[in-house]
Parts: C-alpha cells; sequence; structure tokens
C-alpha cells in the first residue's frame, strides 16, 4: 500500500442512506485510487443522539455493499482519554475559556459568541469550553470544492467541551484522524465548515493536517440534506446493487462501470474507471433529480486563481 489513509466516521444515529454512501463511497474510491488505506471510525460520544444497533447496523450494511475497512473499525467513544490530554494541552495553552453563555445570552448576538461572555460564571452549573479564535483566517486547498479562506471570527469563539460533559466533535475528530494517520479527510460539504475549526486546533495542538476533499451532499426537492435522524430510506440490504450504482453514477463513474450484476465485479469495475477529476463540483444534489451538469474534467485545486 501507498501512505494514503483515508476514513469513513458515520455517527451512530440510525442506518446508512443513500446520502451517507456517496460518503463512504468518495472515501473508499480515493482510498482505492491512491493504492492506500481505507479505514472506518464511528463516532460514538454523543449518547443522547444514537440510536441503539445503529453502530452494528451501519457497519453490517459497509460490509453488505462490499466495503470492509483496512483495519478494524475503530469506536471514538474508546479515545476519551485521547481527548482530555488534547483538552488539558489547550487549557494549558490558554486557548480555551469556560463559559456560561446560554442560547437566550448568545441570541442577541445571532447565537455567535465573540470575546467575552455575556453570562457570568455560575458556580451551581458546570461551564463549557471555548476555542478563542480572535481574528485567525484559515486557508486551505480542498481538492474539489476549490481555494478556501474562513474568517474563523465570523462564527465565533466554538465549544470544544460540552457544559453537559461530551467533547465537542470538532475537538474529537482532528484529534483521531491525527492519530489514525488520516492523509486525506473526504466527507461532505456540509462539514466543509467545520474543516477550518479542525485545522485551527490540530495547529493549537501541533498534530498533523491531512488535505480535505468536500464532496456533494444529497438534498430532498426542498433543499434538505437527506439524514438518518429525519427518516430517510436506508439502503436496500436485500438488494444493495441499485444504491451503490446510484451513488458510484453521482460520482461520476460512467455508466459503462455499472452494468456488472454482482457485487464484487461492480465495485472492481468502479474502482478502475475512477477519475477525481469527474467528481461533481458542486456542493448539492437532488436526490432523484437530473445529474449534475458540471461532470467534466477540471483542474486541481492548487491550479485555482
Amino acid at each position: 500500500m501507498s501512505g494514503y489513509r483515508g476514513r469513513f466516521a458515520p455517527s451512530p444515529t440510525g442506518r446508512l442512506h443513500l446520502g451517507s454512501m456517496l460518503a463512504a463511497l468518495g472515501s473508499w474510491l480515493r482510498a482505492r485510487a491512491a493504492n492506500g488505506a481505507w479505514l472506518v471510525r464511528i463516532e460514538d460520544i454523543d449518547p443522547p443522539r444514537e440510536v441503539p444497533g445503529s453502530a452494528e447496523a451501519i457497519l453490517h450494511t459497509l460490509r453488505t455493499c462490499g466495503l470492509e475497512p483496512d483495519e478494524p473499525p475503530l469506536f471514538q467513544s474508546t479515545r476519551l482519554a485521547a481527548h482530555e490530554i488534547a483538552f488539558e494541552q489547550l487549557k494549558k495553552a490558554g486557548a480555551v475559556f469556560p463559559c456560561w453563555c446560554s442560547r437566550s445570552d448568545l441570541a442577541a448576538l445571532s447565537g455567535v459568541h465573540r470575546g467575552p461572555c455575556v453570562a457570568p460564571p455560575d458556580p451551581h452549573r458546570a461551564p463549557a469550553w471555548r476555542v478563542r479564535v480572535d481574528d485567525a483566517v484559515i486557508e486551505f486547498e480542498d481538492g474539489l470544492q476549490g481555494r478556501q479562506r474562513w474568517k474563523l471570527a465570523e462564527g465565533g469563539d466554538f465549544v470544544v467541551k460540552r457544559a453537559d460533559g461530551p467533547f465537542a466533535y470538532q475537538l474529537a475528530c482532528a484529534v483521531d484522524d491525527a492519530a489514525q494517520g488520516i492523509t486525506e479527510v473526504v466527507r461532505g460539504a456540509d462539514l466543509l465548515d467545520s474543516t477550518p475549526r479542525q485545522i485551527f486546533l490540530l495547529r493549537l495542538l501541533g498534530l498533523h493536517e491531512p488535505s480535505y476533499l468536500h464532496l456533494p451532499v444529497l438534498v430532498d426537492a426542498g433543499g434538505a440534506k437527506l439524514s438518518k435522524s429525519e427518516g430517510a430510506a436506508a439502503v436496500d440490504m436485500e438488494d444493495p446493487l441499485p444504491a451503490l450504482r446510484g451513488a458510484l453514477k453521482l460520482l461520476g463513474i460512467p455508466e459503462s462501470a455499472l452494468r456488472a450484476a454482482r457485487l464484487e465485479p461492480l465495485l472492481h469495475a468502479a474502482a478502475a474507471a475512477f477519475d477525481p477529476r469527474m467528481l461533481p463540483r458542486v456542493q448539492f444534489i437532488v436526490a432523484g433529480g437530473p445529474a449534475p451538469t458540471e461532470r467534466r474534467p477540471w483542474k486541481p485545486a492548487r491550479s485555482d486563481p
């Protein structure tokens, strides 16, 4: 294998649907094209949102669809000690601060926390902990969406540890990507605004920064993202081939490579036909709608103006 390491990191909030299968296949194809490793990480650190049995269902769906990770799946809940170490490192560096601001407190600020807290310390309840972003600007080249420049202050000082205890997605994801040696994060464009925050944390912690590629997100006719929590139809385990063909087609795989009637030949042909230049350079695709018009090959992001 090459040094490439990619991953698919679903949260266990329900069974996989076509939208999440798009992200799984996109990351798998990138890893196979690079002759690299493809990993699966179950991000199970938010118990109130988790659906019992969904982690096992997700892994079963991936296996049924022929998407076997090259290493045993990692459950993020086993990584809490590492998250705590990173959090303490941020505290020691003075990069985080306790915050007792509620959502109602921040409503007058459009829900964005900037600078000093508007609520006083409350000894009777635990605070959230936020990262102080000041005037930081994060720039990076996305492998599909092109040149990115984000002023973190526009999103405000973000939470890394919630008041109810769990570490926030931004911290856990950044720390675990570095620990797993991920070289490229391939995921949906709905997480594009998380990337500058995670890069910021990686730099504060002195950890390796992967490259990023944000795939189009599948939405319904009203523009809402397909999601497990909203009951999007799960992949049919009795016959996953239609869902696989549909997702592969959206990722630019030509029809000629999607004719196999069995799973293994289909995936083999798709991997052989995959060309990152044919990925649709859009952020959203309507499920059941026309194929994206942006299917022509394009220059790598580093050549964008």
